[in-house]
């Protein structure tokens, strides 16, 4: 009997004979990108390398944001111990200018030592006020006469002080406020985000001024050279004085007179909110 062995298909040989040549399969074909494909591909890489780093750079403004945000948190919270212990919130500063809420020095010319401010022991082992990120991208004046407060201001005026800046004798510190006194703790600034415009940048700041000097008798109306800085997508960062944060747009006004040469507008500095009777950063305004 004959037996028909079944044809086994034998894989194809590659696209190189014994001579080294290239050649074509039977039924395929080797060929390469054209360079049209080429273009397209590169371009979509580029499109996706694009929207990739704004994601990106998005999401490291995002967590600086937050971080900003937290520090804020720790600064009111630190204020609110402070008020516990002592009955009134931290002075601002003292008569000389030596302490202040965030350090303190043995003469005008020094910096501040961070350990000596008067919310030090209530800002954790080190006693620093952190350091804000959003203030580290911003172009800074190559001379300052603040350092310290890590870009953040006080409300010196109504909360760390009051209007007319009046002192304790036997202590030398400024007379700053109860809580009592705070009659709508939510929509009163604590502190801010600051930095005061110089020449040829900008430079930390101790002190969130209101939207008018007051000296005793009410918004004089004469404006300070503002100091709350917009440096949060435009907006700045506010720890009001029941603790929370929130970030607030800028209204434009007319900034005041800055005697460094410092530009206002072109460094996002300004105010927010009202402006009658001071708006939030007078605790007893009468229209809240």
């Amino acid at each position: 009997m004959t037996h028909h062995r079944k044809a086994t298909t034998l894989p194809q040989a590659p696209c190189r004979n014994l001579g080294g040549a290239t050649r074509a399969p039977a039924r395929a074909t080797c060929r390469g990108f054209t360079l049209l494909e080429l273009v397209i591909v590169i371009a979509i890489l580029g499109v996706l390398a694009t929207v990739g780093f704004q994601f990106f750079g998005q999401g490291i403004h995002a967590a600086r944001i937050a971080t900003s945000s937290q520090n804020l948190r720790q600064l009111a919270s630190a204020n609110m111990l402070y008020a516990s212990d002592h009955g009134v919130y931290a002075p601002a500063d003292d008569r000389r200018g030596l302490r202040r809420w965030h350090g303190s020095r043995r003469s005008t010319g020094q910096a501040f030592d961070i350990s000596g401010g008067f919310l030090a022991p209530y800002l954790g082992e080190n006693g620093e006020v952190g350091r804000c990120p959003l203030l580290a991208h911003v172009s800074k004046s190559s001379s300052t006469f603040e350092e310290g407060t890590g870009g953040y201001g006080y409300n010196s005026q109504y909360i760390g002080g009051m209007p007319g800046g009046a002192f304790d004798r036997a202590t030398g510190l400024r007379i700053s406020r109860t809580v009592l006194n705070i009659d709508h703790p939510s929509r009163t600034v604590m502190f801010a985000t600051t930095a005061y415009a110089r020449r040829d940048g900008i430079q930390e700041y101790p002190f969130a001024e209101p939207p008018y000097w007051d000296f005793g008798d009410g918004p004089s109306g004469r404006r300070p050279s503002p100091t709350v800085h917009f440096r949060a997508n435009g907006k700045a960062l506010i720890a009001w004085a029941d603790g929370s944060v929130s970030a607030e747009p800028m209204s434009p006004r007319s900034p005041g007179t800055n005697p460094h040469g410092g530009d206002a507008d072109e460094h996002n500095l300004g105010w927010f909110g009202p402006d009658e009777e001071n708006g939030y950063w007078n605790p007893r305004r009468m229209n809240p």
